[in-house]
């Protein structure tokens, strides 16, 4: 089963701690939401240049 990053990110704004995330997606681990979490700031943070 592949889990998103973004259904991760949602789990947790809605206030899910990672203990509860991992019940509810007994697939995931520890490890796993630290790499999307990782993922998702890799992703998000890229410098922006004013024109």
């Amino acid at each position: 089963m592949r889990i998103r990053v973004i259904d991760i990110l949602e789990l947790l704004a809605a206030g899910l701690s990672v203990e509860q995330i991992i019940e509810e997606l007994p697939d995931l681990e520890l490890d796993d939401i630290k790499a999307a979490l990782l993922y998702a700031v890799r992703k998000l943070d890229r410098p922006v240049l004013a024109a």
